[in-house]
């Protein structure tokens, strides 16, 4: 009955909350032995392939169907008048972002088929099921699509211009929602008193999401049981289930979601997308499973895209050189059609994060969220936090050009301290805590700033320009959503975790189990996770804005706690002593004052054996938990880029990367790494290399590969990462998140370097080589 406690304490020792714990299923993984939606086939499944417009603009005269329907394998071809006959809903916009007016924004009906009209390239029409694959795609080429070609935008600059072609006919102007935060005549008086006035025009610009994983998806529906079945790649069952649900037109109960493995999403996945309606309203009337994977030229036009702000930004401060006032003017493109979160990341996400770790007194974000013939846009690691960073680092940075200041002091002194803690901003967040002053120094002790000038000398030696950038971010995490943690001990002897967040590649498994074995001195190597499946799920907000371990974490103490409350109960049973003399440390229940005690594993082994309780004391010590909320949090730190620049050829070369971030409580230092070189890497991308473009009628010319650069292992140097954290207040673990801080400090560290490479010429990004180049000719 006594189990051994040094077992018990080293490991906890060896895998609790703030071990660098490998990740779980990698050794899966890099087998190649995940499941992924594709790796799926269910017995008897046919075979769909969606058919697109070629065109961004037009009015579709007719679709002919009939010689595809008559190829060989083909079970079915339907297009947007079918789908409506059967009566399914619009896709949903999830986010109501309110006119200055306060009037509702425009949100367009988007049915999964086009009909009418087609708005962008790649506007799904048809699709067609078929035996094979390879008949699908031969049928899905004969389906003739008569459209009459109209004029197309893609800029939301150009959108918002008189005699620009319309989107839709009931959102005039193209104009989604005219967004507008802040009170105008006060920020209007703050610059008419300040000393000095920088103004920048700032583009973030759009990128595609290039998920390692294309969209895959598989829909069955069951007669017998009424039941609903999707397989897909997502970030998080309960929500899709009832999203599904939703444009099913069914009751949640009958919609079950399964996701495997998930390749990448980034915020893309997180939402239903037009295919889903089609797989099941085939196999409904074919009576079998349908299933459908994108290829990757596919997810170029399909996808929802990332990004795509253009602003004009002003910075107001005093003569000592303290702001008083920021004010962003501008656009954001949201694409042709509302993806579930759209219209936020221009309009609410970059107001939030707008102030940053910067005193503030005054914020004002005008911004006309704009239709235009292109791929939705959706949320993309961060969902406006980096573009606010960004934003707000560039005009600091220029700013104390402008005025001859060291732009380090010009950081410091507009710092928000500690002792000022909590402190309200402008946007109406409340900061709980954070040292920005220290962590800044920190940064730049650790980057060796102080030897800057003399690797600048060795570079032009080489005949290179070499800068160095600063990104001082701070971001808004995700808001508070229930969040489910389940924990159920099996008859093997493990213990699951039951999560309604969703690993698509961050790793949840582990420190997931280090907060179990950390609170419950459960043996790391028997704790399980189950994520995806939707109907072992009561609630669950899904994984995104970086609150994953707040959520469940939290979860997952709570749900500790009440297996402690049942497991002193039944300890006491068993102990022969009263609960209310029953203490619970480190996996074992003891009698207080005593060395007689049981632990947790041997507990549950001895209700599996049919231990016999009295009345009223629980039989197991299973839960099934919901955390009620997981409030914003504000993780932050200070990024330093150096880079070089070849003067011949405009060439930009990141050769030193530093990075010191505060994310509270670290879980898993380890997992945290690799979280924050994901982001710096994809940052380093987009001020780089990644840029979508479209021909003026609306043709992606970057739809593929060869015309889209990602960054490659060769463009990136190793990274130099240290914490400063300081805990968050606001939640039970301390933590603050770090998913997307990687892009909140990347982008404006590299292109502050790049402007101090080229003296204080503006650049937007990506900074390629031609651009780069033109502004060194300058």
């Amino acid at each position: 009955m006594n189990a051994p406690f040094d077992a018990d304490a080293l490991n906890s020792l060896k895998f609790g909350i703030g071990q660098p714990v490998p990740r779980q299923e990698d050794p899966t993984l890099l087998r190649g032995q995940g499941r992924y939606t594709d790796d799926l086939n269910l017995p008897n499944q046919a075979y769909c392939v969606m058919v697109r417009s070629q065109v961004a603009h037009g009015t579709i005269n007719g679709i002919d169907v009939a010689e595809a329907r008559g190829m060989p394998g083909v079970l079915g071809v339907w297009t947007g008048a079918d789908l409506d006959a059967a009566g399914y809903g619009p896709l949903k916009t999830l986010i109501p972002v309110p006119n200055r007016d306060g009037t509702p924004m425009k949100t367009p009906v988007r049915h999964s088929l086009a009909t009418g009209k087609v708005r962008f390239v790649g506007d799904p029409v048809a699709f067609v099921v078929a035996e094979t694959l390879a008949q699908a795609k031969d049928a899905a080429e004969n389906v003739m699509v008569d459209i009459d070609s109209l004029p197309a935008v893609t800029d939301s600059r150009e959108a918002a211009r008189p005699g620009a072609p319309i989107v839709f006919d009931d959102a005039p102007g193209n104009i989604c929602v005219d967004y507008h935060y802040g009170d105008s005549a006060k920020v209007a008086e703050a610059f008419a008193r300040a000393a000095h006035v920088t103004r920048l025009r700032l583009v973030s610009n759009r990128i595609v999401v290039c998920a390692m994983e294309p969209r895959s998806a598989i829909g069955h529906y069951d007669a017998a049981s009424d039941r609903y079945t999707l397989h897909a790649g997502s970030q998080g069952v309960f929500g899709l289930k009832h999203q599904m649900a939703d444009l099913l037109g069914i009751k949640p109960a009958q919609m079950r979601v399964l996701t495997g493995n998930v390749g990448g999403s980034f915020g893309m996945k997180g939402s239903p997308f037009p295919e889903y309606a089609g797989l099941f309203h085939a196999s409904r009337l074919l009576g079998r499973p349908v299933k459908w994977t994108d290829e990757r030229s596919g997810s170029f036009l399909s996808d929802q895209h990332g990004r795509d702000h253009d602003f004009d930004g002003e910075l107001a401060l005093d003569k000592e050189g303290n702001i008083l006032a920021v004010r962003l003017t501008g656009y954001a493109n949201v694409g042709a059609y509302l993806a579930n979160v759209g219209p936020l990341m221009g309009s609410m996400g970059v107001t939030r994060n707008l102030a940053a770790i910067y005193r503030t007194p005054l914020i004002e974000v005008a911004t006309k969220v704009m239709f235009t013939h292109t791929s939705p846009v959706g949320a993309y690691r961060g969902a406006g936090r980096p573009e606010a960073n960004y934003f707000m680092e560039r005009l600091i940075d220029t700013a104390a050009r402008e005025m001859g200041l060291d732009s380090l002091e010009l950081r410091r002194r507009n710092h928000i301290r500690p002792e000022e803690m909590p402190y309200k901003t402008a946007s109406g967040t409340t900061y709980d805590s954070g040292e920005f002053t220290a962590l800044l120094d920190k940064a730049l002790t650790f980057a060796d700033v102080a030897g800057f000038a003399t690797r600048k000398a060795e570079s032009e030696k080489r005949g290179k320009l070499r800068g160095l950038g600063v990104g001082d971010y701070l971001e808004v995490t995700a808001p508070p959503m229930k969040e489910m943690g389940g924990l159920r001990f099996e008859p093997n002897g493990d213990v699951t975790i039951i999560t309604g967040t969703l690993d698509y590649g961050q790793g949840h498994w582990s420190p997931f189990a280090q907060v179990l074995t950390d609170k419950l001195g459960i043996p790391f190597e028997r704790i399980k996770l189950i994520q995806g499946d939707s109907d072992l799920l009561i609630a669950g907000g899904g994984t995104g804005g970086s609150k994953s371990i707040m959520a469940s974490g939290a979860a997952i103490v709570e749900a500790s706690d009440k297996v402690i409350d049942k497991g002193k109960q039944i300890a006491g049973v068993v102990l022969e002593a009263s609960a209310a003399d029953i203490e619970f440390r480190a996996g074992r229940f003891t009698i207080v004052g005593t060395d007689r005690g049981i632990g947790i594993m041997d507990l549950a082994e001895r209700l599996r054996g049919g231990l016999k309780l009295p009345e009223g004391v629980p039989d197991t010590l299973d839960v099934s938990h919901v955390h009620e909320a997981a409030p914003s949090a504000f993780p932050n730190g200070a990024h330093v880029a150096e880079v070089e620049i070849d003067p011949e050829t405009g060439i930009v070369e990141v050769v030193k990367y530093t990075m010191v971030n505060d994310f509270g409580t670290v879980i898993n230092p380890l997992l945290v790494a690799g979280q924050s070189h994901g982001g710096v890497v994809q940052g380093i991308g987009q001020a780089l290399f990644e840029r979508v473009v479209y021909s003026e009628d609306g043709q992606l010319l970057s739809g593929s590969f060869t015309d889209y650069a990602l960054p490659r292992a060769d463009d990136v140097p190793s990274f130099a990462m240290a914490f400063h954290s300081v805990p968050a207040r606001t939640n039970v673990l301390g933590a603050k998140g770090c998913g997307e801080a990687g892009c909140a400090g990347s982008l404006p560290s590299v292109m502050n370097a790049i402007v101090d490479a080229l003296g204080g010429r503006h650049v937007d990004m990506p900074a390629t080589p031609q651009r780069v180049w033109e502004a060194l000719q300058a």
